[in-house]
């Protein structure tokens, strides 16, 4: 059984995630929060897998409640749900810890198979997509006469040359397969040098690998 807190503040909001957990086989809504700092409490009391976490909502915001959620050092996970266009801080909130995110106009089934993957430790969001997200997130901050300058991350130096090839594919937002063919290499070979590339950088799934990579320089938002 798959366990789940709705942290919205909006009722109605919940009220449509609740029903589709409870008709879903596996799934259980353990509780509601209404706020981030509401959210942090049950989440400490109830232990559930996961925490799928509005990020806009009044007093603690989902940003912080997915950072003190993660800080906390336990099993739960967080999915962030987002307008992605108007919502800039989904970018934080992946950066605080969060398993992936979601849009809000998300199918019913695209929200079931969100909730298992960061359950698991997968990441949700395609490579694409958290590409896009990233890039948008650069766009705003950056000035387009001062390019991001790379920044010296003593990890990267742990990285063997092939590693180092894999991490800067990974924040192009390429696939494993789009590794594999690019780099001549098998998939199960891919999967294992990310696999390898995540234990060294300290990454807790692909999206966190991307913002090291796209932090340290090694790739830089499209125009």
């Amino acid at each position: 059984m798959t366990t789940v807190l709705i942290a919205d503040d909006q009722p109605l909001q919940r009220l449509g995630f609740r029903m589709l957990l409870q008709g879903t086989p596996g799934m259980e809504c353990v509780g509601e929060a209404g706020h981030g700092a509401e959210a942090v409490r049950i989440a400490a009391d109830l232990r559930p897998d996961v925490v799928l976490m509005d990020v806009r909502m009044p007093g603690m915001d989902g940003i912080e409640a997915t950072r003190r959620i993660v800080a906390a050092g336990g099993r739960t996970r967080v999915l962030i749900l987002t307008t992605f266009d108007l919502d800039e801080y989904a970018y934080e909130g992946l950066r605080a810890g969060a398993g992936g995110f979601l849009l809000k106009d998300a199918r019913p089934e695209e929200v079931v198979a969100g909730i298992l993957a960061v359950a698991t430790g997968d990441a949700v969001v395609a490579p694409r997509l958290t590409r896009r997200l990233l890039d948008a997130h650069a766009h705003r901050v950056l000035s387009p006469a001062t390019p991001a300058k790379p920044h010296p991350d003593p990890r990267l130096r742990t990285l063997s040359e092939r590693e180092h090839e894999v991490l800067v594919a990974i924040g192009k937002g390429w696939t494993n397969a789009e590794i594999a063919e690019r780099l001549v290499l098998t998939e199960s070979t891919v999967k294992k040098h990310v696999g390898r590339v995540l234990a060294k950088i300290g990454a807790r799934d692909r999206i966190q690998a991307v913002i090291t990579a796209y932090d340290a320089g090694l790739v830089r938002p499209r125009s």
